[in-house]
């Protein structure tokens, strides 16, 4: 029987093709650079120390090669992945299950919070890859229900989390348990001593892999963001379109299938927009290119790697539908507008959960991004009035009009002359102003947090054993959220914990930004305070 596995390129890594399938498949058309650096030295069996922040593709980096060394007809535990919260147990096992999608593979998280006897009933089955949290796997290691000697391959994620959270002992215990032929990979923000002493210690002539992303300039065009929950992110795009004066536009999704759906919501909306990704042949690709340059197609929606090379003079905005996956690809994106002196503007329109993502772009671009509020349904029409006094001045002035002035003749001894002109609008426009007043920003429901009206009080663990203040909570909600200072509401604060008030529109953005950060040696929680009773 031949065993030769059929590969197939993904950028430039030749991988097992099952594996580019599945990449395929989740939309990811090239490696990011940490994959590009990291895939090849684990293939090679190189232990790996990645420094990268979330949000650069880490988890892929290492989920890649992790697949591509499965025994997939073995159904040892092959491969333990520990991180610091359940969150992202969850989140990578699931990132693992998706890009082995097509290779039969079995992961499962394990995680505290979750009846034990399930995750002993699921290990029992037969897993290749265990995905979990330190106090959790150490339970199963203790009471036998986790078999780790087969294990050929160990990832730290987050490692300068978990130091933050206490886990170091439990880490080195683990370790200790798994036999010391295997590959060790470690992925961490920041390299302090203490996991560097625990590279030596536990890693073989690690290679070191990193991305600097310290020198990324953006140029100087107008950048503003929207929060809208997903289920209405189309909406909120057609009333951005419907307001703003865009000559040509540029519109990112994160995947093809993405590009094509947006697309299709477009045109039966009445927008006309093209496609334009890496499932093109060069003669589609210039047709597009032709309609968008001539005016015919007012919007591209494009993936990253098919907006690379594109040169186009005259794009005024910059539309992120997704948020990149990777910081330096908004740079690119965001750089074909605003060419040749001429201003533009980018939009980016994230869902509650991307604030992290954002605040990582800001951060490494070095500026801020604007919140907007989305336009309301009243100023889409207010907008459309001014369009539509302008088309019938330029009429007036014109003045082709005795057919139809010869109708308006026979009604007007009859009929106001108002009434007249008001119908023969409704006649050639047909615009009844819509009554969708859902107004896309509020419908976040935080339920009562005994708040004012219109405000959301938030619960923090900060308190006066902190050596906390007002002002102290003020600047450091202002320096990470990005929250104007006087829109802060009344701050309580106990020995414990305090309570902060924020306008209810900027409720999500404040607890993404501050929730799990470090300050003042520890790490915050920030959730919505329950009402008093």
């Amino acid at each position: 029987m031949n065993h030769v596995k059929a590969t197939k390129l993904f950028g430039n890594l030749e991988l097992n093709r099952r594996i580019v399938d599945g990449l395929v498949e989740m939309g990811f058309e090239e490696p990011t650079p940490i994959q590009q650096l990291a895939v090849p030295q684990v293939l090679a069996g190189h232990d790996v120390i990645g420094q990268a922040q979330t949000g650069t593709g880490k988890t892929a980096a290492f989920s890649i090669p992790l697949i591509e060394k499965l025994d997939f007809r073995n159904r040892d535990v092959q491969a333990l992945i520990i991180t610091p919260t359940r969150e992202l147990a969850i989140q990578v096992a699931e990132e693992i299950g998706k890009i082995g999608r097509f290779c039969r593979i079995r992961v499962i998280p394990i995680y505290g919070g979750q009846s034990i006897d399930r995750q002993i009933r699921s290990l029992r089955q037969g897993v290749q890859v265990v995905v979990g949290t330190p106090g959790r796997l150490l339970d199963h290691l203790r009471r036998h229900t986790l078999k780790v000697d087969r294990v050929k391959m160990v990832v730290l994620d987050e490692a300068d989390e978990m130091l933050d959270m206490g886990f170091v002992e439990d880490i080195e215990e683990i370790l200790r348990h798994i036999p010391s032929e295997r590959q060790t990979l470690l992925f961490s923000a920041t390299m302090p001593e203490e996991i560097l002493r625990l590279s030596r210690q536990y890693m073989t002539n690690p290679k070191y892999v990193t991305v600097s992303k310290t020198n990324l300039t953006v140029p100087q065009i107008e950048q503003v963001y929207y929060e809208v929950p997903e289920k209405y992110k189309l909406e909120a795009l057609c009333r951005l379109l419907d307001v703003t004066e865009i000559s040509q536009g540029i519109v990112f999704c994160r995947t093809k299938r993405g590009v094509d759906e947006l697309v299709a919501g477009l045109q039966t909306r009445g927008y006309t927009a093209a496609a334009l990704h890496g499932d093109l042949s060069q003669q589609q690709r210039n047709n597009v290119m032709r309609k968008f340059r001539s005016g015919d197609a007012e919007l591209l929606v494009a993936t990253d790697v098919a907006a690379r090379g594109l040169d186009i003079e005259g794009v005024s905005h910059v539309i992120n539908y997704d948020i990149p996956q990777d910081p330096e690809f908004y740079v690119h994106r965001i750089g074909r507008t605003g060419r040749a002196g001429r201003s533009g503007v980018a939009i980016t329109i994230i869902n509650p959960r991307e604030y992290r993502q954002l605040r990582l772009i800001e951060n490494i671009t070095k500026t801020r991004i604007k919140r907007e509020q989305l336009p309301s349904a009243a100023d889409v029409v207010e907008r459309q009035k001014e369009g539509i006094k302008e088309r019938l001045l330029n009429l007036i002035q014109e003045g082709k009009l005795s057919y139809y002035r010869s109708i308006v003749d026979s009604l007007i001894d009859e009929y106001d002359a108002m009434d007249i002109a008001a119908a023969a609008l409704k006649l050639s426009l047909d615009l009844e102003p819509e009554r969708d007043e859902m107004e896309l920003y509020n419908t976040a429901d935080f339920g009562n947090t005994g708040a004012r009206p219109g405000m959301v009080r938030l619960f923090f663990t900060l308190g006066r054993k902190d050596g906390t203040s007002v002002t102290e909570i003020i600047k450091l909600v202002a320096d990470e959220s990005g929250i104007p200072s006087n829109k802060i509401g009344s701050i309580n604060i106990y020995e414990n914990f305090s309570f902060v008030e924020v306008p209810q529109d900027w409720a999500n953005c404040v607890m993404s930004c501050l929730h799990r950060q470090q300050f003042k040696g520890r790490r915050l929680f920030v959730e919505p305070a329950r009402a008093r009773k």
